[in-house]
């Protein structure tokens, strides 16, 4: 049994518990400071007010401003925050994590400074003070895995990913349970880059239920070509920037690149977002008048990195023509441009070329 704090009391961080308690742990879930809530409705009624699931009776819940209390014998910290709130996090862990303490990220995404990527363990790391910076081992989950389904125990398939191959391989063995399964992979980089790039393409995907509603189709029309030709161009792209990366093929046609990208775009926030620019919506109108208080991943996404890549694009670290899709749904979403889908060039190099 293992002392365990996951920071962010959202959705996937609260929905983790539940694997981590089944198999015996003690787990202290820590709000952030959105997360107010949250952490007082679990504490009086143990129910998760947005999962609508009751939390394990092992997972006990703090409000962020006891996270020292938390963290002072935990054997590992999970992070559960946004992709917008790694900086806060690893503020808050420079004041309190031991050294010798593993973290293990939840949180996805990538980072733009104007003239690369980073994946978000690197930015964590980079956040923390010295006394952790290079000490601190940190590893990350990754694959598709709806935060609903882990919490009420539904089959998921993941991988856990880093650099030491001997901590994968222990945290593995405190993860898994007969219906959560977890795999071990190095491939940290790939990996990171896959789960991170699967939002943006997965709002591509979502475009279709608005353009299919834009049309006036009856019912029984559907437009799973259109969805399956922009599934597979996202997925030919994430292969570009994991070997752009330096990671692995595997790791995109597997259970972080495929896999994940299926799960998300079989719906949820980036679905629901994507509809909305399908029907001729800009983003900024559809954000504000639809989804104010809700995170689009695969948006905040395409802010994040949307002009390092457009910069790295012109300084010739990056082919624009494997990018098409991506760039598309840059400029969609940075500059409310209405939806242009460039078809004529997907799939360039498929055939060496």
């Amino acid at each position: 049994m293992a002392n365990i704090v996951i920071l962010g009391a959202g959705l996937m961080g609260s929905a983790f518990s539940v694997p981590l308690s089944d198999n015996g742990h003690q787990v202290r879930l820590v709000g952030t400071h959105l997360d107010g809530d949250i952490i007082e409705e679990v504490h009086e009624s143990g129910v998760h007010p947005r999962l609508k699931v009751r939390l394990p009776e092992t997972v006990v819940p703090y409000t962020y401003d006891r996270l020292g209390e938390a963290t002072q014998d935990a054997d590992l910290v999970v992070v559960g925050v946004n992709s917008l709130g790694v900086d806060w996090a690893a503020g808050m862990l420079g004041a309190t994590l031991r050294p010798e303490t593993p973290v293990l990220m939840l949180t996805k995404g990538l980072e733009g400074d104007g003239e690369r990527l980073r994946i978000l363990p690197d930015v964590l790391r980079g956040g923390l003070p010295d006394r952790l910076r290079d000490r601190v081992r940190i590893a990350a989950v990754g694959g598709p895995s709806i935060a609903g389904e882990v919490a009420v125990r539904h089959q998921t398939c993941v991988v856990v990913t880093g650099n030491d191959a001997a901590l994968l391989e222990r945290l593995a063995g405190m993860l898994r349970t007969p219906r959560y399964h977890v795999w071990t992979n190095t491939d940290f980089v790939g990996v990171e880059v896959c789960v991170a790039m699967k939002n943006v393409y997965a709002l591509a995907v979502g475009i279709v239920g608005g353009l299919l509603e834009k049309e006036g189709a009856t019912a029984d029309y559907v437009m799973y070509n259109l969805a399956a030709g922009l599934f597979a161009q996202g997925l030919w792209e994430i292969a570009y920037l994991v070997d752009h990366a330096g990671g692995r093929r595997e790791s995109v046609f597997s259970l972080p690149g495929a896999g994940d990208l299926y799960v998300t775009s079989m719906g949820g926030r980036n679905g629901r977002m994507g509809r909305f620019l399908g029907l001729g919506m800009a983003y900024t109108d559809a954000k504000t008048q639809h989804m104010p208080d809700v995170t689009i991943e695969g948006a905040e996404l395409a802010l994040a990195i949307g002009p390092t890549i457009e910069q790295m694009v012109m300084d010739g670290k990056l082919d624009a023509a494997r990018l098409p899709l991506l760039r598309a749904m840059i400029h969609i979403v940075c500059n409310d441009a209405p939806v242009a889908l460039p078809w004529d060039d997907f799939f360039a190099g498929i055939n060496g070329a």
